[in-house]
Formats: structure tokens, sequence, C-alpha cells
């Protein structure tokens, strides 16, 4: 009974660590209990010390003590106890340390004793590879397929069956089959063998399907709470869904081993997404202290290389990385990714052709390659190499959905003009295909002729009406809704408003924005921070419409007094932001450095900065040319933003701390008297009022401010507040004299556009309701009442070039009467001799009612005369139900 319970409690270990019993059937139903105890009772074997203590040494390495697991591990090796974990435990301090040589030692001496076992020949072929045998890593994947195809049963332990499905996954087997094959199986018949949760998360990582090893790892984590790498991967899966737990888990995993190489490598990575080069250098250092001759390490330093200009020194850095296994695909495939992140598509396309030269079949560089060169405009190799990447791994998340897009995308129109090739859903193109496609030869006019750039190839533009849609094709996974469009340089993708639900923002404010950052790529070889990219870019639009783009408000007047980032650090602002307003101050003060670059040094010298960056110089070096000093220059802007939000709304009170949330209400009311021109009590006063429908007194309470501060365009801002108020007194004169103030500091205002056009209506002031149902237009063209008013105005002043566009928009929303519509459209293009046209349309108006007496008529005139005649009249103009 002594001997029994010393087994039980070990028990529990075994299910985790089957890997003693690799020779032991555990078929379906069969309890893995039992046959363990079985196994030890029979044998009259009790608990060995070597095996608590492969298990304790164990915890050295997840702790970072690899030097102390190291020395333990080949004290066993070196007594000869017969336990595969003892290599292979040793053979993973050499890889960790970088001693790779001795892990091909440690491998060759015991082959003898545990060649028969599968993990241990898979980290043979590790090994052998890792000191560039490629020929001996060869014969021991040969070895392992022979060994299973001979005797599966002796691979069933779920030690092994696990293995399996990570060897297979390395041989670029179906990763759905060895999911539901071998992973599946082993989770439900074990489920508290952490290591299945490990292999499926990291297959599911490898695939993208974040959700799932979001779930794996969730569950790994509850089991194993010890191992640094389960949250090295959780961070991983959270990276691109939920910024607080990622850095959550990655703290955590650096908090169990400080030396775990893995999730150093991710604090580079996302380092330089920050554009934090001297921090990941310095994390380089700590990991190259524990390995030297890390492939990753020395890779992520042929980066930093290449994106501070030395060529020299990335093909050196590049060739460290790969002299320990010359044809270790990894190296370039990860170099390419990371340049193709910093929109250096050109140079991502030439390393991915390379890592593709050393293994054909390397999945993730080929899928890579196809994203670059969809995104330089290399659409048929691209496709093409999507398509193999879906067909040769139905499992690949982002392949998959590109296939399906690819569906979609053939459907679409395509629109050319001398310098864009636009796509659009058809019905959309029809609405305002034309105007998109005029207002993108608008802005390469005069954007290219300012920063003085020439496109050597067409722009595509691909607008889409489903943001699932547009965040597949931009990102190759569902999400990103924070994104209005992206340029890659020659390609730009955005969201149709129809995309934006009921708020959508001007499209003519994106396609400008967007527009912008092909021309200022283009001028730096894509070589620019991401920071002074999107500066220009708000910059430009501000300057082509005060009502585009990011301009102060109260709080981004709070967060520059608080809150200013650095310029020298600019671009991390945009990488994890705290919120989402926390993303739009990024761009706001980006473009506040433009503007104070360009107040200070004037437009030739920032055509010099992005020559500078063109030339592959880094950002701070180029501006130190021309400022002096990075740090004077953060110091000189840092002033700069503090005086414009001083300025803003000079004459009111700002301060938060005056009063707090559980202020009594004659309390506040007090201190509100005291302090008449404080922002936010007289903002809360007025909604009180409001509350109580004292529409007098919110006017009383917020015309001071408004007379002293300037617009302020949010949503929930003061004007909005006091054109409520003036609407329910139905002061229509100060109504529109507020609201208009209101549209020309928020282009995408729709709701005060259409107040002024109903007011514009009422009073049969045409201009007006042509002027802003044009602006509404250039917020949502979709919108039927939008189009409906323009063609009102429009026919009111006799411009019917409007008339036409607006009717054309009409027709493709599903008019009640289709032969009212055509017949209606005939007559404007009658109007403008467009008589083919004309002719064309009045046919399709008798199609519908062939009755129609006035498209009779108009026909007639059409076909007889060639010139129109007058077939309008009230009686006669009622389309399908004409009488005869």
């Amino acid at each position: 009974m002594r001997r029994l319970g010393v087994t039980q409690n070990t028990t529990r270990f075994l299910i985790k660590r089957p890997s003693w019993f690799v020779e032991l059937l555990l078929t379906p139903g069969q309890g893995a209990e039992f046959f363990i105890l079985l196994a030890m009772l029979c044998s009259g074997a009790s608990v060995s010390a070597a095996t608590v203590s492969a298990y304790e040494t164990e915890q050295l390495y997840h702790a970072g003590k690899f030097e102390e697991c190291r020395e333990i591990a080949a004290d066993q090796v070196r007594k000869g106890v017969w336990n595969e974990l003892w290599p292979e435990l040793l053979m993973r301090c050499h890889h960790t340390l970088g001693e790779y040589e001795a892990a091909v030692d440690v491998f060759e001496s015991n082959l003898g004793r545990f060649g028969n076992r599968l993990a241990f020949r898979m980290a043979g072929v590790q090994a052998y590879r890792l000191v560039n045998r490629a020929d001996k890593a060869k014969t021991q994947e040969e070895t392992i397929f022979k060994m299973v195809q001979s005797a599966p049963w002796r691979f069933s332990s779920v030690r092994d069956q696990v293995n399996l499905g990570r060897f297979l996954a390395t041989q670029g087997e179906d990763a759905r089959q060895i999911l539901e094959v071998l992973y599946d199986r082993v989770r439900r018949q074990y489920p508290k063998f952490v290591d299945v949760y490990l292999a499926t998360a990291e297959l599911a990582l490898e695939k993208h399907d974040q959700a799932l090893a979001t779930e794996q790892l969730q569950l790994a984590a509850e089991l194993q709470p010890s191992d640094p790498h389960i949250f090295y991967l959780l961070a991983r899966s959270y990276r691109d869904s939920d910024d607080a737990s990622a850095t959550a888990a990655l703290v955590r995993a650096l908090e169990l081993n400080p030396r775990h190489v893995p999730s150093l490598l991710l604090q580079v990575d996302q380092a330089i997404d920050s554009e934090l080069y001297d921090r990941a250098a310095s994390l380089l250092t700590r990991i190259l202290e524990i390995n030297l001759r890390h492939p990753q390490a020395w890779a992520y330093h042929a980066v930093l290389a290449h994106l501070a200009g030395n060529e020299l020194g990335e093909r050196a850095l590049r060739d460290a990385a790969i002299s320990i296994w010359r044809h270790n695909p990894e190296v370039d495939h990860l170099i390419g990714k990371k340049l193709s992140q910093k929109y250096r598509f050109h140079e991502s396309v030439a390393y991915q052709r390379i890592s593709l030269k050393l293994r054909p079949g390397y999945l993730p560089a080929r899928f890579q390659l196809a994203q670059d060169l969809l995104r330089i405009g290399e659409e048929s190799e691209g496709w093409r190499l999507a398509s193999q990447v879906q067909q040769e791994d139905p499992y690949h998340v982002q392949a998959f959905n590109l296939a399906e897009l690819k569906d979609q995308l053939d459907r679409y129109r395509e629109l050319r003009t001398d310098h864009f090739v636009v796509r659009m859903e058809p019905r959309e193109a029809a609405i305002y295909g034309r105007q998109v496609s005029e207002f993108l030869e608008e802005a390469h006019d005069y954007l290219t002729e300012k920063y003085d750039v020439q496109l050597d190839q067409p722009v595509h533009v691909e607008i889409f009406p489903r943001q699932q849609d547009f965040a597949i094709r931009t990102f190759g996974l569902p999400g990103g809704a924070g994104y209005l469009g992206v340029c890659f340089g020659p390609l730009i993708t955005a969201n149709s408003p129809a995309a934006q639900g009921a708020s959508p923002t001007n499209w003519q404010s994106v396609l400008w924005h967007e527009f912008c950052h092909v021309v200022t790529l283009a001028k730096t070889r894509n070589r620019m921070p991401r920071w002074l990219s999107e500066g220009i870019s708000v910059y430009e639009e501000r300057l082509r419409d005060r009502g585009w783009g990011q301009s102060m408000t109260p709080e981004f007047r709070q967060m520059v007094l608080t809150e200013l980032t650095p310029v020298s650090r600019l671009s991390g602002a945009f990488l994890r932001p705290k919120s989402g307003a926390h993303l739009q101050f990024a761009y706001f003060e980006s473009s506040l450095v433009v503007e104070y670059l360009l107040q200070s040094l004037g437009h030739e010298t920032l055509l010099l900065v992005l020559n500078d960056l063109s030339a592959g110089m880094p950002i701070n070096r180029s501006l130190e040319r021309y400022t002096g000093s990075i740090h004077l220059l953060d110091q000189e802007f840092a002033e700069y933003a503090r005086r414009l939000a001083l300025d803003f709304g000079n004459g009111l009170e700002w301060q938060v701390d005056l009063y707090d949330e559980s202020m009594a209400a004659e309390e506040r009311e007090r201190l509100r008297s005291e302090h008449a021109f404080h922002y936010w009590l007289t903002l809360e006063a007025a909604d009180v009022a409001a509350k109580q429908q004292d529409w007098v007194k919110v006017c009383q309470l917020l015309e001071p401010l408004n007379r002293l501060h300037p617009v302020d365009a949010t949503q929930n801002g003061m004007i909005r507040r006091l054109a409520n108020a003036y609407q329910e007194l139905n002061d229509e004169a100060a109504e529109t004299d507020i609201l208009k103030a209101l549209v020309a500091s928020d282009g995408s205002a729709a709701d005060a556009c259409r107040r002024l056009v109903e007011l514009g209506q009422k009073n049969q002031a045409w201009g007006q309701v042509h002027q802003y149902a044009k602006q509404m237009l250039a917020i949502n063209p979709l919108s039927r009442s939008a189009q409906q008013a323009f063609v009102e105005a429009s026919l009111a002043r006799n411009e019917f070039h409007d008339v036409i566009d607006g009717r054309i928009a009409l027709l493709e929303m599903d008019p009640a009467d289709p032969a009212a519509a055509h017949f209606e459209l005939a007559q404007a293009m009658v109007e403008v001799e467009r008589f083919d046209e004309a002719r064309r349309h009045v046919l399709m108006a008798l199609e519908e009612a062939p009755r129609y007496r006035a498209a009779h008529r108009l026909l007639l005139d059409l076909t007889s005369l060639g010139t129109p005649a007058n077939a309008d009249s009230d009686e006669e103009s009622a389309g399908g139900s004409a009488t005869p």
C-alpha cells in the first residue's frame, strides 16, 4: 500500500508526461492511470529519483537557468540513466545556448540507446540542421517516416502522437488532419496533457487562427502556470486583437524566465515596429549574450542595418544569421517580412524569393511573397501564389480568406484613368465611380507637382462595401475596424460609405489622405517613419479643406498639455495606443509636427528631408541636419504645441480638477456662477437646462462660450448643443449660421448638412441646398435623400450635368417608378445634347411602361427631328401610370 500511494502521486505527473511508456499502447477507452499503475506494480518498481529529477531539472530550464540545467542533464547522460528525457533536455540546453556541435555529439552518442524514440530523432533533425548538415537532417527525417510506417503501434502514446503531429506539420502535411486525427484525439482522451494544447496552439498560430490558439493556451496556462513558453505563445495569439492581454502575457513570460529568448525576440519585434531601434539593439545584445549564434537575432540585426541604410552591414548580418544552417528559409523570410511591415515591399519580395530558393515548399515565404506582390501591383503572380498556398494548405486562414475575396473582386467593375485603376462594386461604381476617378486625378495633379514626384505605374484603388472584405484584402484577416483606408504605395484599399455604418467619413478626405501617402512613399522609396507619413497626409487634408483631417478639440487640447509624445518617439504612439482617442491624437500630433517643420524650415526643406529618407538616412539623423539636434526639436515642438493648446479657447477656463462627480448640484451651480467661462461646467449646466427644455437658458449659457471658443466639431461638442437649442426655438437664421460653421469645421458632419438642406428646401434657397447636398454626397453618395435633394437643387439652378449625375445614381437605388426615372434622366441628357444616351434611356422607360405617352413623344422628337421638343407637362410626366 505504501508503494501504491507513491505511485498514485506519480501518476498525476505521468499523465502530463507519458514519455516513460512510449512503448505502451494506449488505445481509446483504456484508462491511462490504470495501465501506468499496472506497469509499475507488475514490475515492482518504485518512483525513480531520476524521474523526479528530470521534471525538477526541466523547471530550471523554464526559469532560465540553462547552464545549471545543462550540467545536471549532462551528468545524468554520463551516468547512463535510461530515460530519453535526459539527452533531449541536454540537447535543448545546448541549442538554447548556441552549443550546436555539442547537441550533435549528444545525439550521436545516444542514438544506439534511444534511436527508437520519436522525440529524440526529431531533436536530431534540428541538431544536424544547426550545424549545416542538411544531408544528415534529411536522413533522420526519412528514418522517422520509416519508423512510423513500419511500426505505427509503437508510437501511440500521447507524447508520441503529439510529436508525430509536430513532425508532420514540418513536412507540410494537412494541418486539419493533424488537428483532427492526432491532437483532438489526444486532448479528448487525456485532457490534462499540457503539450497537446501547446502543439495545437503552435499550429493554429502558424495558420493565423488566433482564436483557437488563445483558447488552447488559456487551458495550458491553467494546467502548467510555470512554463514561460505558454505565456509567450499567448502574447502572440493576443497580439492583433487584445493589446493589454498580449502585454500582460509577455510580462508574465519574462517574469517566469527573464532569459526566455522567444519572448525577448518578440520584444525586439515590437520595438522595431515602434521604431525604437536602440531598444531593439539592446534587447538583441541580451539575446546574443545567451546564444551568440542565434539565427533570428542576427536576422533582426540585419533588419536594423537595412533600416539604418547600412547595406554592407545588412548583407554581413544576414550571412551571420545563416552561417550555422545555410539552407534555413526562416532567416530571409523573417528579414523580408519585417521590411514588408515597414512598407519595403520590393525588398521583401527579393528576400522571400531567396527563402523559396532555399526551400521551395516553404509556405510562409510563398504567402508573404503573394501578399507583397499584390501590394506592388504584380497581381497575376500574387493571386496565383495565394491560390497555391490555399490549395496546398486548406487550413491557412489568410490564404482561404484571400481566395474567397478574389471571387468577389472578379465581379467588381474596373474604372481606368490616366493614372488610376479603380475597382468598385458595380452598383457603387455606377453611383459615384466617375466622381471617384475625377477626384483622384485632381489629387494626382496637385500632390505630385507639390512633392516633385512622378509615379511610374498606375495606382490601384479598391473600394469595398463590406468592412470584412476591406480587412481581408488589407490585413489578410477580419478586423481593423478603426481603419478607413490603407495605402501600400501603388495600392490603396478603402472602405466605402456602405461599410462604415450610420456615420460614414467623407470619402473624398479619405482618398486625398491615402493618395498623399502614395506620393510621399514614392518620394522616399517607402523609407519613411509612420508619424511623418501620417502627419503629411493629415496636414494636406486640412490644407485641402479645413473640415478634413484632425483638428484641435477640447480633448486634444488636454492631451497636448499632458500626454504629448516627443517627436523622436512619435511612431510608437501609433503602435499600441491606450484607446481610440489616443490613436486619433497620434495622427493629430503628427500633423502638428509637420505644420511646425513647415513653418520653421519651409516646404523645400521638407522635400530635402524626404530625399534623405529616400537615400536610406534615418529620420532623426535627417532632422538633425536641418534643426541641429533632435532633442532640441523635441523641446521646441513641445513649446509650439503647448502654445497652440493654450491659444485654443483663450479666455475660457479649462481646469478639470475644479470639481468632481460627487459634488452636489447646488455646489456645482455656485462654482459655475463664480466661473462663468468654465467650459466643462457650462456644458454641464447647458445639459441640465436642455433636459428641462429651457432652450433660452441653453443659449444664454453657450453663446458666450461660442464667441470665445473656436468651433468644436466633435460629435457631442458645444456647437451641436447650441444648434439644437436654436432649432428648438425656431431661430432658423441663427441655426443656419452656426450649422454652416460646424460643417466648415467637420467635413463629415452629415447631420448638419442634412439640416441645412432641409432649411434650404423650406426657404427655396437652392444655392444652399445644392452646396450642402453635394457635401452630403461627399460623405455618403449612397444616400437616396441626398441624391434627390441634389437633383432638385440642380434643376432649380439649371445645372443639368449635376442633374444627370444625380439621376444616374437614383436609377441604381431601386426607384419606385423606373420608367419615370429613365425618362427624367433622358430629359436632362437632352438639355446637354447627349442625344444618343437620351434615346437609350427613353427606350428603357418604354420597356418599363410601353404606353408612356411623354416618352413616346420625346423619342419621336429625338429620332425624327434630332432636336428636343418640350415633352414636359404635369399630366404627361407621370411615368408608367400615364394614360393612353
